[in-house]
């Protein structure tokens, strides 16, 4: 009479597969462990990538795609060239613009004290600036005013907030020192992330600057605000329409551009953070291999046994990798709970929003299930091979 072997059904596999873990918990905990570190790795690190991408993304679109720069270039024999003095006003003239605003870059320093030299500037540029630039800019005035029409004549100047970190001004009412008088700081500015040149100014009215710092009222840069769906083709008209003739010594370029680039240079940093995450959880793998070599070598009499008893080389190979699998699993399940925390620990602190994708989850899930199926196979294939009674007989 030819014999049928039983076979196990999902919910004994899934016993047999425990009671190993469940014998030798500690050991199987510090196992689970490894795997949880390289998985909270990697969850933790895609996290705060699309956390940081998500704030990226949220900065464009407040600040919006529509702002377009134009600056002078250089000229065919290499020189620096100028923008026309009524830049701003040819601007308006093309139908969809919106708003237009311009600086212009001074040749004058500004220090704390008029007993600093000239050559420290700490980084910080003097700027002439035309009084609808916040507007443009959508930039707020934290502490102060913005250059009115009666200070834009007088010597009062706005802040960039760096300029007025790196000067140690906080407060409207200082005195500052540039080109050879003092000025009043009238207010300080918030950021400024499509134009973080701004940041790092100190900026003066328009007249003001041609009255007391010798500006000649040529423009360096205008910013121009337009309607979305007109952005591609102002951009195409706004060098020409500045400058018709020298349009070419015209350079055009939109900010939002750079908040792009970041936010597609996170990807570039993940890949590498990843990289460290797989890395971690291949240290794991291998600590789960290991534990299961040892886990069959103690457990030589109780395979013989259930090989005596009718078990095949089958149900061994399925109990020892099931086991590999259970324990890669409560690892990959701990590492994700511990990526969450540490992703929304990282935004909370940052104030950012919370972001992940459930790729990430899937993937780490995914990972663990083939690192725990590599690490079981090779001790369930040798556990499934040692003969009963050679196993019966190990002490």
């Amino acid at each position: 009479m030819n014999l049928t072997p039983a076979r196990l059904s999902p919910r004994d596999v899934l016993r047999v597969g425990a009671t190993g873990l469940r014998t030798r918990s500690t050991r199987a905990i510090l196992s689970a462990l490894g795997i949880a570190i390289g998985i909270a790795t990697m969850i933790g690190v895609v996290g705060i990538s699309e956390s940081n991408k998500a704030d990226l993304l949220a900065q464009l679109d407040r600040l919006g795609t529509n702002m377009l720069t134009a600056s002078a270039g250089d000229s065919l024999l290499g020189e620096a060239a100028r923008l026309p003095e009524n830049a701003v006003e040819r601007t308006r003239t093309i139908e969809a613009v919106q708003s237009v605003s311009a600086t212009a870059d001074l040749d004058a320093t500004v220090r704390r004290t008029d007993l600093i030299p000239p050559e420290e500037t700490s980084g910080i540029s003097v700027r002439a600036a035309t009084g609808d630039l916040l507007d443009t800019l959508d930039v707020e005035v934290t502490r102060g005013t913005w250059l009115s029409g009666a200070t834009s004549r007088y010597p009062a100047v706005v802040l960039g907030s760096v300029a007025a970190d790196r000067l140690g001004v906080y407060q409207p009412g200082t005195p500052v020192w540039i080109g050879n008088r003092w000025f009043i700081v009238v207010g300080v500015l918030g950021e400024a992330p499509l134009a973080t040149e701004i940041e790092r100014s100190a900026l003066v009215g328009w007249d003001t600057a041609k009255s007391y710092l010798g500006f000649d009222g040529s423009p360096t840069t205008v910013y121009e605000r337009s309607t979305q769906e007109s952005v591609e083709d102002v951009r195409l008209v706004l060098a020409r329409t500045i400058d018709p003739e020298n349009a070419d010594q015209v350079t055009v370029s939109q900010p939002s551009d750079a908040l792009e680039a970041r936010a597609a240079a996170e990807g570039s940093f993940t890949s590498l953070f990843l990289g460290l995450g797989a890395i971690a959880l291949l240290v794991g793998g291998v600590g789960v291999a290991n534990t299961m070599i040892i886990t069959v070598l103690e457990r030589r009499r109780e395979i013989g046994l259930r090989r005596s008893l009718g078990a095949t080389q089958a149900h061994i190979r399925t109990q020892f990798l099931t086991e590999s699998l259970i324990l890669a699993l409560i690892g990959g399940l701990g590492g994700c709970v511990l990526g969450i925390a540490i992703t929304l620990g990282y935004a909370t602190v940052q104030e950012l929003p919370f972001a992940l994708t459930w790729w990430a989850f899937a993937g780490a899930m995914a990972a663990t299930l083939l690192v725990g199926s590599i690490a079981g196979l090779y001790p369930a294939i040798r556990a499934a091979r040692v003969p009963p009674t050679v196993a019966l007989r190990t002490a």
